[in-house]
């Protein structure tokens, strides 16, 4: 009973405004964090709304060529 909770709980959060899954925020520079973005990071949007952020940093990384 209790893995069915769970995943409907997961199902809901997937289900739930505008979840993106970490995959996309990871492709765009970020990284879900629960709880706040870390300082030097903002919210930019959500991996797993409302609980799971997706944190990037406020200035983006050089890349080397």
């Amino acid at each position: 009973m209790g893995i069915l909770g769970l995943v409907l709980i997961f199902i809901s959060l997937i289900a739930h405004g505008h979840a993106h899954g970490p995959d996309s925020c990871n492709h765009e520079g970020g990284l879900c964090r629960v709880g706040n973005c870390i300082p030097g990071e903002y919210l930019a949007k959500y991996c797993f709304e409302p609980v799971i952020l997706c944190c990037k940093p406020l200035s983006p990384t050089p890349t080397k060529t």
